[in-house]
This record gives C-alpha cells, sequence and structure tokens, in this order.
C-alpha cells in the first residue's frame, strides 16, 4: 500500500478512514509496473470468495478501452460464478472498435447518462479508461456507484489530466491526435475523445469518493506501456519539463479499487492538507 495511505475497513458501529498525503491527492505516489495489474483479479477474487452462495454480476462500463487490468479467466478459476455484461458509450470510435471485436459484439453501446441500471443490482463495475473519454463524466460514475450493492467494488482506471501525456493529449489539435494514434496503434480504431473534465484527476476522483461516502481500499499511479512507444516517453519527458513540473512526468494512469460501505457511516476523511 502506498506511503501515506491508511484504510480502515467499515464494520457496524466503525467508520471507514482515508488519509491521504498532499502527494498522494496530487497522484504523485511511488509508480509500480506491474503490481497494480493484478490487484483488479485479487479484490474481484476475494469478494467472488465471500459471496459463493450466489454469482457475481459484474459490468465493464468502457469494455473498448478495458485491458488486462481484471482477469476473468483467472477469477473463474478460484470456482467464482461470473455474469459479466458490457457497456460503452455510442461514439463512432467505439463502435469501430466493438465491431472489429468478436467478444464485444453483444455489448451495451449508449448514451451512458440514460443507460438503465438498477440500483443496488451489481457486485462490481469495471471502469477502464472510461472517464477521460466522456462527457458528463461525474454524472456516469455517479450512476454506476448507485448500481453496486452494499459491500460492492468500483474498480477504476482512468487517464490523469494532470499528468504529462494526459495533458499532450487533451491539448493537441485532432489531426496530431489522430497522427499520433496511427503512429503508436496502427491499423486500430480510434483515437476516443479526449474531454478530461475536472473529475479525471487524483483530486478529482479521491473528492467523488468523499462525496458519496465510499471507501478507497488501494489506488496507484501507473505508466502506460510506452516502451514499445519511444515517442510517446520523450513527449511525457518534453511536456513535464516545458511545464514546469506542473504535469507529472511519474504515471499516465491512475488505478484505484473504491468500496461502497456496507456501514452507511463509512466514509472518507481527509487529512485536512490542500491538494494541488
Amino acid at each position: 500500500m502506498p506511503p501515506g495511505l491508511d484504510v480502515v475497513s467499515a464494520s457496524p458501529g466503525a467508520k471507514g478512514r482515508h488519509r491521504a498525503s498532499a502527494a498522494a491527492v496530487r497522484g504523485d505516489w511511488p509508480v509500480e509496473a506491474d503490481a497494480g495489474a493484478e490487484q483488479f483479479t485479487r479484490f474481484t477474487t476475494e469478494y467472488a470468495a465471500q459471496h459463493r452462495d450466489r454469482a457475481i454480476s459484474i459490468l465493464q462500463a468502457g469494455c473498448t478501452t478495458a485491458g488486462s487490468e481484471l482477469d476473468f479467466a483467472a477469477v473463474r478459476t478460484s470456482g467464482a460464478d461470473l455474469v459479466i455484461s458490457q457497456v460503452d458509450d455510442d461514439s463512432p470510435a467505439v463502435r469501430e472498435a466493438a465491431e472489429s471485436r468478436p467478444e464485444l459484439r453483444s455489448a451495451t453501446l449508449a448514451e451512458l447518462r440514460q443507460l438503465p441500471l438498477a440500483p443496488r443490482s451489481l457486485d462490481i463495475v469495471q471502469c477502464s479508461m472510461l472517464l477521460h473519454r466522456i462527457g458528463n463524466a461525474e454524472l456516469v460514475l455517479s450512476r454506476l456507484v448507485g448500481a453496486l450493492r452494499p459491500g460492492g467494488l468500483l474498480l477504476l482506471r482512468s487517464a490523469d489530466r494532470l499528468s504529462a501525456l494526459g495533458a499532450l493529449d487533451r491539448m493537441l489539435p485532432q489531426f496530431a491526435r489522430v497522427f499520433a494514434w496511427r503512429l503508436a496503434r496502427p491499423g486500430q480504431p480510434g483515437p476516443f475523445p479526449a474531454r478530461y473534465e475536472p473529475i479525471v484527476s487524483a483530486r478529482g476522483i479521491e473528492a467523488f469518493a468523499s462525496r458519496h461516502g465510499l471507501v478507497i481500499a488501494h489506488r496507484q499511479a501507473r505508466r502506460a506501456d510506452s516502451e514499445r512507444m519511444p515517442a510517446a516517453a520523450a513527449a511525457r519527458t518534453l511536456v513535464a519539463s516545458l511545464s514546469g513540473g506542473r504535469f507529472a512526468s511519474s504515471h499516465d494512469e491512475l488505478h484505484y479499487v473504491i468500496r461502497k460501505p456496507e456501514d452507511p457511516d463509512a466514509r472518507v476523511i481527509s487529512d485536512g492538507t490542500e491538494p494541488h
């Protein structure tokens, strides 16, 4: 668990507690290369083991940009019965991506603000690389959280608008984004929209968690796989340097495991430090 993070699980008569240093609120945490890729799977497996009496309902929101951070096969190997639904925004890039991948052809593509979600109907929501590319991101995330059962998990992977690559992505003109996408991902549908609303940052996500009484069980800042994209690594360094460090070069993505408490008194408590 990164330094500065103190999470106490909610229990009857107790309050969930989360304390973060100013560096953690900025997202300037130790960057781990591989461990984070296993955390979503670990938390899902542990949750399923605690609820062996029923199938575990999982909603994969942002299914076209979800990677391997949640290994469904590994969770099923542990004996879990999973019922998985897939949804995404109905944008041209998403439609093209869904049509090009057979495993996504049954996914629901819709206006996510209006997607019918029954309250307390889901065990786990995996929201992967979705928030930065949609409008009304906080409203969409609120609806996803509202569909979680008490004790359920939000597995959140997001770009960071305050990272160097995030800043570059949202500031480049569209023709440059198209060129960069084709250079880095030849033949793949994209690029996806780059909206980057204020919630798409460590400060935004943690403020959201606080407002909704959620408990952050795990968080991590990670770099994207840029080893195969030297231009992306060079751009990250250049943007960070030109910004005087305002945009971080240490990471590109934020990973969170966020729990919806069973105890209605559980809440997130800041250490009172003003984030930057």
